[in-house]
C-alpha cells in the first residue's frame, strides 16, 4: 500500500501512532518501526522550541521529509517531519524490528543482537547518515517509508518520552506492544 503524504500533515502526536507497523527501508535494509517519540514546537524538549536554526530548519519544511541529527557527539537519529511547513513537528523513529539486510545491519552493529533498539542503533543498523537529512521519504530517495498492509496495533504501549530532561511527563512515546510484530 502507498502511504501518502497527507497522512503525515497534522500533528506529531497523531502521526506518532499511526507510524508503528509501518516499514522503513534503506537500499537493501529495511525495517518495521516498532516505537517512536513525538516532538512539537511548543514542547521544551523538541529541537524546534527554540524556533528555526540551521540544524533544525528540515523539521519546520514540508511534511514526509527525513530530519536527522547527530545525539551527544555520537549517535544520528532520524525523524519524519510532520505537520505543516513551519509548524517544527517531527516523530522520533525509536526502534525497528529488522526484516531486510539483517547480516548488513548486524555488520554495521558490529556484530551485536540488538541490532535497533534505540534511535541511534536504528540508523546505524540502515545506514542513515547525516547526509540523509532533508530526505524526501515520498521521493526518488533512497530512504523510504513502506505501508506492507500491517496495520498499527489497536492499543500501543503509550508512555512519557525517554533520554530527555524537559516535558518528561507528555504521553507522547509509542510502541508496538510485547508479541506483536
Amino acid at each position: 500500500m502507498t502511504l501518502r503524504r497527507a497522512q503525515f500533515e497534522t500533528t506529531a502526536d497523531v502521526v506518532a501512532p499511526s507510524l508503528l507497523n509501518k516499514v522503513i527501508v534503506h537500499g537493501e535494509c529495511s525495517g518495521r518501526i516498532i516505537e517512536v517519540e513525538a516532538y512539537e514546537a511548543d514542547d521544551p524538549a523538541s529541537h524546534s522550541f527554540r524556533g528555526i536554526t540551521p540544524r533544525n530548519a528540515v523539521m519546520f519544511g514540508r511534511a514526509g521529509h527525513l530530519y536527522c541529527y547527530l545525539s551527544y557527539g555520537v549517535h544520528i537519529c532520524a525523524n519524519v517531519v510532520t505537520g505543516s511547513e513551519g509548524d517544527g513537528s517531527a516523530v522520533l523513529i525509536r526502534a525497528i524490528e529488522p526484516l531486510d539486510g539483517i547480516d548488513v545491519m548486524r555488520q554495521r552493529r558490529g556484530g551485536q543482537v540488538r541490532l535497533a533498539d534505540g534511535p541511534g542503533k536504528v540508523c546505524q543498523a540502515l545506514g542513515i547518515t547525516l547526509a540523509h537529512n532533508g530526505v524526501d521519504l515520498f521521493g526518488d530517495a533512497a530512504v523510504s517509508l513502506v505501508d506492507d498492509g500491517m496495520p498499527p496495533p489497536n492499543d500501543p504501549v503509550v508512555g512519557p518520552r525517554i533520554g530527555i530532561t524537559k516535558a518528561v511527563d507528555l504521553p507522547w512515546r509509542f510502541r508496538v506492544p510485547l508479541g506483536d510484530p
